[in-house]
């Protein structure tokens, strides 16, 4: 006999808008590229109603934004970036694309070898994470994570920008500046790529922020020299994403929570975090910590009367806070999915509605929209 009662747990506790607070809230449009949509971004408002639609050729390998000329910058999944190990199929991108909201695309660009987040730079560049093999006799050098056989290759990050033509501007590699004894892999990570930058930004004076996944930390790079010029450590944060750089100078991060040291139960958090002392100056975390958690990607955005966006990756919910740490807002995606090859299917298993990052925009930042 088949049950009629939804399995997927997700959807069974609620989707769509589950709370507003119309006086509190920033208002806006929430623009979302679901991981397992197959290639759909959506634009929804506030009142959990989607006001515009994009059908994209691939499906995302990260995730959307919308970029100051109003069109549409999508992070796709390359089709032939070939597998260089277990979860690349999940993770990687790779397949960059500026469409209009009617769907054109104007520009496209394209590197098998970037995974994870990608920054549309304000004078048009393109600025990714990408990797490749490091030298021989590097990975015996790095300290730390799970051990792997000895023909399991090693993969280092390279940060690339890249301009309208397509040209590289800037390459930064991991391991020509970053020492391994300062920078081992948590024990419950794999040794198959370090650190791992899984999230980049860049603050007012041109530094590289970089987010260092497997290793935990977040560190600065100064462009010209390639050195690192700021380090928050694992003591500060846990195997985060998304770093940001505030008007304040602070960095806004969400900090995942895995592995956190000295937790008895895994839970995530978004911090705010001076770069000068280290210090958290603001942070949010469920009354009942291990309510917000999302294992992997996880984003916080600071919106324009103070509230806080944040993504919780995993579950696909998506919910403002105001500087008080009250939520405000509060939506769970609803479009559920397999991821469509084998590969990814075997790392990111069952009917998922995650995403990797998602953001709010005004109307004023959308003046195609129809009212």
């Amino acid at each position: 006999m088949t049950t009629t009662v939804d399995q997927i747990t997700q959807r069974r506790r609620g989707v769509g808008l589950i709370a507003h607070d119309p006086k509190l809230s920033a208002g806006g449009y929430t623009l979302i590229a679901p991981q397992t949509a197959g290639g759909r971004v959506y634009l929804v408002d506030i009142g959990g109603e989607v006001v515009h639609e994009w059908h994209m050729p691939v499906r995302p390998g990260r995730h959307a934004v919308i970029l100051p000329n109003g069109n549409l910058g999508y992070n796709g999944n390359h089709a032939d970036s070939e597998d260089r190990y277990a979860p690349w199929s999940m993770w990687h991108g790779g397949d960059f694309y500026e469409v209009t909201p009617q769907g054109e695309v104007v520009w496209r660009y394209q590197d098998p070898a970037h995974h994870h987040d990608a920054q549309w730079l304000p004078n048009g560049n393109l600025l990714y994470a990408a990797c490749a093999p490091v030298p021989a006799g590097f990975a015996d050098r790095v300290p730390g994570g799970t051990a792997h056989g000895p023909e399991e290759a090693m993969y280092g990050d390279v940060i690339r920008e890249v301009n309208r033509a397509g040209e590289l501007v800037w390459e930064w590699k991991a391991w020509e500046h970053l020492n391994p004894k300062d920078f081992p892999i948590a024990p419950g990570f794999g040794r198959y790529h370090w650190p791992l930058v899984n999230g980049l930004g860049v603050n007012a004076q041109g530094e590289v922020l970089m987010s260092l996944r497997t290793t935990s930390g977040i560190i600065a790079v100064d462009r010209q020299t390639g050195a690192v010029t700021m380090h928050i450590p694992p003591s500060v944060v846990s195997h985060q994403h998304a770093p940001v750089a505030l008007a304040n100078g602070n960095i806004l991060t969400f900090d995942n929570g895995n592995f956190r040291a000295g937790a008895h139960v895994v839970f995530s958090r978004v911090l705010e975090i001076d770069p000068v002392s280290r210090e958290v100056v603001w942070s949010y975390a469920d009354d009942m910590v291990n309510m917000f958690y999302s294992a992997f990607m996880g984003n916080a955005q600071r919106l324009a009367n103070g509230n806080t966006h944040i993504t919780e990756s995993a579950t696909g919910r998506l919910f403002e806070v105001t500087p008080a740490v009250e939520v405000v807002w509060e939506y769970v995606i609803p479009w559920f999915g397999e991821y469509p090859d084998e590969a990814a299917r075997k790392t990111g298993p069952g009917q998922l509605n995650s995403v990797f990052q998602t953001f709010r925009y005004s109307r004023e930042q959308l003046p195609w929209l129809r009212a």
